[in-house]
C-alpha cells in the first residue's frame, strides 16, 4: 500500500491540531488553554502548530471558521424546511440566537471569540452574511410580505440584534431565561417588519 503523500500528511496534521484546539477552547476556554495542550493532544510539536496556524490566535480563528461553517449548514437546513420564505427567515435567525445555549458555541463563538478577535460585526464573514440576508429580504419584499423599507438597513439591524442577543445569552447568569426573553423580543422585532396579516396583500406565499 502506498504511503501518504506530503499533502495528505499536512492535511491530517492540520486537522489533528484543529480538533485539539477546538476541544481545548470548548472545554477550558481560550485563556486557560496553552500551546502545549494543543500539541500534546494531537501528538505533534509546536513547530507544526506554528506552521499551520501561526499562533494560538490563528488556531482560534480556524476553529471559529470551522464552527461557523457548521452553524451555517444547520441554519440553512432549518430555513429550507419552512413552508414560506418569511417563516424560513424567522426560523433561521431565531435558531441562530438559540445556538448560544450550546456549550461549545456559547464559549467559543460568543464569549472567547469576541473577547479575542473583537466585535462579531467586523469578522471577515459578517458582510457576506448581511448581504445574503438582504437578498432574502428583497425576495420577501417582492412577495409583498415586508413593509416599505431599505432591505440593507433592515439586514444590518437584524444581524446586529441577533449577534447582540447571542452574546448577551452567552454571558448571562441564567442563559436559558435570557434566551427566552431575547427570542421573544427578537421575534416581535421581526414581525414589526412584516405587512400586517389583516392586509390581504400580506398573506403568506409558499416558498418557490
Amino acid at each position: 500500500m502506498a504511503g501518504k503523500s506530503r499533502k495528505e500528511t499536512m492535511a491530517e496534521t492540520r486537522q489533528k491540531l484543529l480538533a485539539a484546539g477546538r476541544k481545548a477552547f470548548g472545554t477550558i476556554g481560550y485563556a486557560a488553554s496553552s500551546m502545549d495542550d494543543f500539541t500534546a493532544e494531537a501528538g505533534l510539536t509546536r513547530g507544526a502548530l506554528y506552521h499551520h496556524f501561526g499562533d494560538k490566535e490563528g488556531l482560534l480563528r480556524a476553529v471559529i471558521e470551522e464552527i461557523d461553517g457548521e452553524m451555517s449548514e444547520r441554519l440553512l437546513a432549518i430555513s429550507v424546511k419552512a413552508p414560506t420564505r418569511w417563516q424560513g427567515l424567522v426560523d433561521e435567525w431565531i435558531a441562530y440566537i438559540e445556538m448560544a445555549l450550546e456549550p461549545e458555541i456559547q464559549r467559543i463563538m460568543f464569549r472567547d471569540g469576541p473577547a479575542v478577535l473583537g466585535d462579531l460585526s467586523q469578522w471577515p464573514n459578517a458582510n457576506a452574511c448581511i448581504m445574503a440576508l438582504k437578498s432574502n429580504l428583497d425576495a420577501v419584499k417582492a412577495e409583498g410580505q415586508l413593509i416599505d423599507l431599505d432591505t440593507e438597513v433592515a439586514a444590518r439591524l437584524i444581524n446586529g440584534a441577533s449577534t447582540h442577543a447571542a452574546t448577551w445569552i452567552a454571558g448571562a447568569d441564567d442563559p436559558e431565561e435570557t434566551s427566552r426573553r431575547a427570542v421573544t423580543g427578537f421575534r416581535a422585532l421581526l414581525e414589526s417588519l412584516r405587512v400586517p396579516a389583516t392586509d390581504p396583500e400580506g398573506a403568506a406565499k409558499p416558498r418557490r
